[in-house]
């Protein structure tokens, strides 16, 4: 089964309506929550929501770190140019990229997302409407193991000179 399939099947619960989400990253360097903002972009929550609960981002790596900017992951590859196998339509938005806010990669294609995402580090407005953000942080210390992540040591690729890594990723129902 392709996981655009699994996906499909593994979402169908879903709820924006009654319903908020959070998804909880594991990671080497701590803990990241991330509220889901399902009102401006529910394609892209049930993406994310999706993958995380077929195991698409166990054991993956924040393959670039960019300080000030942003830390990135999702590659199944571990280079950037991974993805699930499908990519799915932007749905841009008035969503600001600030520091905590959660946005989907992509090509120069606006609809070429698929599981690449990166966390801001800080304010980007050169990002906003031309990126899918659609959720944030949902804690201090969430903010803090981002923040943690974008000091590493990275190479000339913006590629960490030690792996960061998702250990497990786990979505909440939450109040």
């Amino acid at each position: 089964m392709s996981n655009q399939a699994k996906v499909d099947e593994i979402t169908q619960d879903l709820d924006f309506a009654a319903k908020k989400y959070r998804v909880d990253f594991e990671t080497t360097a701590g803990p990241i929550r991330l509220k889901l903002n399902s009102d401006v972009a529910p394609g892209h929550c049930r993406n994310l929501i999706g993958l995380a609960r077929i195991g698409f981002y166990d054991n993956l790596s924040f393959h670039r770190i960019i300080e000030g900017f942003m830390i990135q992951g999702g590659c199944p590859e571990g280079t950037g140019t991974g993805g699930p196998g499908y990519q799915i339509k932007a749905e841009f938005n008035d969503m600001p990229h600030e520091p905590g806010v959660l946005s989907m990669a992509r090509s120069q294609n606006p609809d070429s997302a698929g599981s690449q995402f990166f966390v801001c580090l800080a304010k980007h407005p050169h990002l906003d409407g031309n990126y899918t953000a659609f959720g944030s942080t949902a804690d201090e210390a969430s903010m803090q193991t981002v923040a943690s992540i974008g000091q590493v040591e990275t190479d000339s690729r913006d590629c960490p000179m030690e792996p960061v890594m998702i250990v497990s990723v786990s979505v909440v129902e939450v109040d």
